[in-house]
């Protein structure tokens, strides 16, 4: 599943980012930050300055060493040693040798692993939460949340081991059964992105795993020790329940992967470019994948400023349900734009890791480029900055988060999916109009509307309202539970992860008829003699 832009949109009812107190730019270093002592929290979680990046029962990697750096001040963390072509073959063979082990325990029995599995977690959670926003860049609670993401998956993931399965369906023949097998695909491949290194590997793993899959797991080469660390940490648990059941390498191997017909299911997330690559690459093998707000005028705006906030700058704008437009009323237009600059200019910024910061660097140098670049964009095509636009001159990649106006609802750079905290702010008149904006874009994972009004609210849940994967009333576009099926629409790919009936993604149906009499009548009352 790959996963693109968001809008939310809210119906009528340039200044600087504040720093936390006393926080101050981090000196630069000179040697790798895991040789430091203030980072010894690293090797409670198996790392260490240079770690292999491949695990098939055993550590290695026999490919080209990597460095990850840390966002907040672009010091380098540690090496990692990537997989070579022979690390994949032998990977993905021990996997699917795995898989025939895995297969034939049942159900319950591997919801049991699984459970150990987020016991684990549970126990490193905060260790783990600290290197997601160290190599991430995401501030510490939401690190912390996205383990506990994985955590709480793996508990679903407990009670579904013993629920999974299809009906008996009543035959029209006597003497017979219908009944709906459902038995697993094989090798799960999964391919995820920086910004989510941990939640979307737990999603699909848990899952794949007590319907009875094995993974492959390529996580995003910048986050490769975050990747390392969970690995590390589960299978030595794992070690002692179960030789092999769950598989990591962190190479690039997309392609491999993509085109490899033993994995039966792949994963994707990522941009909607590489998106569509991948998915050319599956179909040509016929393998399964799956890879914005509006606020009208009886809004609650206590409701609307926190919640644009959240969705528009969490994660620094880098999250896949991160609101990139918002719609507001022309009644509301400009007390709402006001106070969302009130509300930006309260927005504690600093390292990601001080508790005490709402707001973190982007990932990458070229994420800030990215950012400049569209902010030069939406000023040409008409938008004006209200606030921010600049990067913050300080160690790291740290930008001002954005709000632009002005534009027109199908300015080119609103319809352009950009990982940065850059909110496009526009005016409507009526429903119908925004409804139709906000269902224009190529993307459609998560949107959210701001009303009292019950009959909008069915009206954006209905066939002509919004077309999105995640279709949110009155909260943000970020922020979903894992107890509902997670994905989008359009170029944002198919298919669902975590909760409702996502696990039959994972699954292969069959329906199979039992005969159980002694006689042979065949189906729509057929006569064959």
């Amino acid at each position: 599943m790959w996963r693109g832009a968001r809008a939310l949109c809210v119906p009528a009812v340039s200044g600087g980012a504040r720093w936390v107190s006393g926080s101050r730019p981090a000196a630069l270093m000179s040697t790798l930050l895991i040789r430091q002592p203030q980072y010894a929290w690293l090797r409670l979680l198996g790392l260490r300055e240079d770690n292999d990046g491949v695990y098939n029962g055993q550590w290695g990697g026999r490919g080209e060493v990597i460095t990850t750096y840390c966002p907040a001040n672009n010091e380098p963390i540690a090496r990692i040693r990537q997989a070579s072509m022979a690390d994949y073959e032998e990977t993905v063979k021990k996997a699917r040798e795995a898989w025939k082990v895995w297969a034939d325990i049942p159900a319950p029995k591997r919801g049991e692993i699984v459970r150990q599995i987020g016991d684990a977690l549970r126990e490193k959670i905060q260790v783990l939460g600290n290197l997601v926003s160290l190599e991430m860049g995401k501030i510490l609670v939401e690190g912390v949340g996205e383990v506990q993401e994985y955590v709480d998956i793996c508990d679903y993931a407990v009670g579904l081991s013993r629920m999974i399965g299809g009906p008996i369906l009543p035959s029209e023949r006597p003497g017979h059964a219908l009944i709906e097998q459902w038995n697993p695909l094989g090798l799960v491949g999964i391919i995820t992105a920086f910004n989510f290194p941990v939640a979307v590997y737990g999603w699909n793993n848990a899952i794949a795993m007590i319907t009875g899959n094995v993974c492959l797991w390529k996580g995003a080469p910048t986050t490769s020790l975050t990747s390392i660390a969970v690995a590390n940490w589960c299978y030595w648990m794992l070690s002692s329940l179960f030789f092999s059941a769950w598989l990591t390498v962190s190479v690039p191997c997309s392609t491999a992967m993509a085109r490899d017909e033993r994995v039966n299911l792949l994963s994707f997330t990522g941009s909607t470019r590489v998106g569509k690559q991948v998915a050319l690459m599956v179909q040509e093998r016929f393998g399964k994948y799956w890879l914005y707000n509006e606020t009208f005028e009886d809004a609650d705006l206590s409701l609307v400023i926190p919640s644009a906030l959240f969705a528009a700058v969490g994660t620094a704008g880098q999250r896949c349900t991160t609101a990139r437009r918002l719609f507001l009323h022309e009644s509301i237009h400009d007390e709402v734009v006001n106070r969302l600059k009130k509300a930006y200019a309260q927005i504690r910024v600093g390292n990601p890791w001080d508790s005490n910061v709402l707001y973190g660097p982007l990932h990458t140098k070229q994420a800030v480029s990215m950012f400049l670049g569209a902010v030069e964009e939406a000023k040409k095509e008409g938008g004006t900055v209200v606030y921010g636009g600049q990067i913050i001159d300080r160690p790291g990649n740290f930008v001002e988060p954005t709000i632009v106006t002005g534009l027109t609802h199908d300015a080119s750079i609103a319809h352009t999916e950009t990982f940065a905290p850059i909110l496009y702010v526009f005016k409507f008149k009526n429903e119908e109009e925004v409804f139709a904006w906000n269902n224009e874009v190529k993307q459609g994972l998560s949107s959210s509307i701001f009303t009292k009004d019950l009959g909008r609210i069915f009206r954006w849940l209905g066939p002509k309202g919004s077309d999105c994967g995640i279709v949110n009333v009155n909260i943000p576009t970020s922020g979903a539970e894992i107890g509902g099926a997670f994905g989008g629409e359009k170029h944002t790919g198919g298919g669902r992860e975590s909760g409702s009936d996502a696990w039959k993604q994972y699954m292969r149906r069959s329906t199979c008829t039992i005969n159980y009499s002694k006689d042979l009548p065949l189906a729509q009352g057929i006569k064959f003699q």
